[in-house]
């Protein structure tokens, strides 16, 4: 009884925790709505068939238990058909009840929308950061997802190099992105506001810190988020230590990252990293938090695809004052 107890008091309790921004159960567009709708729907036919079940179970208990003074078997009945078909139709009904608007759904929800119809967006996954490339605008994003309210966002999803899961959960279900394959879903989101992404499927050590975040902005503001990134060049350094660090990443980061249209594609693109308010997905975007990054990437997170440049004290303080000053006007 007191396990019991404690157990009811834990669920209770943890049932508060969590971030809002990362539950499926508090939908914000379309597409969670009707899946919202959906388990609604299975719950309510399988807590109802529990308890009609637990009924009849009860009754059956009590009203056929051994009676005191009675000896011997009691009468066997058997092939009532009456009772046979009865239990035989129900279950099929119910299952057409729960199918007809599943299947109705998910081939709604299969719709591939044209670029008419829905802002495309290509989704690359990597161990262990998500790039986002706007194809029809020409721009190529990493970890931050910026989309219009009230507008359908068709994905394109693939990999780069393992399984990984593409998953919103308050916009909608998951979907895998596997190298070499092209899945495609969509999305919308209804209010404006910041909705936390994370993957899905194992895929490594990194896993549980692939995180990424989408940021739902009215169309106005969109189009000059629009404006403003693609005009955004790799501005001169302010200061002279920033100089320095640009310095040192035209040597040894361009190859792999790039800042406005300069660069490599193997890792984050980095126009806008000052402005993100994570860096690698997981640290919170200060200098500290930046320099820790860029003294050892694989204590932060492990098996990603950063080699260790093995930095001297002043060139990470160079490498931070020029990254963080690289910034979207907003």
């Amino acid at each position: 009884m007191r396990l019991l107890l404690f157990v009811v008091a834990t669920t209770l309790v943890l049932s508060g925790c969590g971030d809002p921004t990362l539950s499926a159960l508090l939908p914000q567009g379309p597409v969670a709505e009707s899946q919202y709708w959906l388990m609604k729907l299975s719950v309510s036919i399988m807590l109802g068939v529990f308890f009609v079940v637990l009924v009849i179970f009860t009754y059956v208990l009590i009203r056929y238990r051994k009676r005191p003074g009675q000896d011997g078997i009691p009468k066997q009945v058997e092939g009532n058909h009456k009772l046979e078909i009865l239990w035989t139709v129900i279950p099929f009904l119910l299952l057409i009840v729960m199918a007809v608007p599943t299947v109705s759904i998910n081939f709604a929800l299969a719709k591939q929308y044209p670029k008419e119809e829905a802002l495309q967006v290509k989704v690359i996954g990597h161990q262990f950061w998500w790039e986002f490339q706007y194809p029809d605008l020409g721009i190529t994003t990493a970890q931050d997802l910026y989309i219009p309210t009230g507008k359908k966002i068709q994905f394109d999803l693939t990999s780069a190099d393992v399984i990984h899961s593409f998953w919103i959960p308050s916009l909608g279900g998951k979907m895998d992105t596997n190298p070499g394959l092209n899945n495609s879903f969509w999305l919308q989101a209804d209010k404006a506001g910041v909705y936390k992404g994370k993957c899905a499927e194992l895929c490594g050590a990194s896993h549980a810190l692939m995180e990424f975040k989408v940021v739902a902005v009215t169309p106005d503001e969109f189009g000059k988020w629009t404006n403003d990134y693609k005009a955004a060049t790799a501005a001169a350094p302010a200061t002279d230590l920033a100089k320095q660090g640009q310095e040192i990443f035209q040597k040894s980061c361009i190859g792999c990252h790039a800042v406005g249209s300069q660069g490599g594609n193997l890792g984050p693109n980095l126009t806008d990293v000052g402005a993100r308010e994570r860096i690698a997905g997981i640290l919170e975007n200060k200098p500290d938090q930046m320099a820790k990054w860029l003294r050892d990437p694989q204590a932060v997170k492990p098996g990603n695809k950063m080699p260790n440049l093995n930095l001297e004290p002043g060139q990470v303080d160079a490498l931070v004052e020029y990254l963080e000053g690289l910034k979207v006007k907003q």
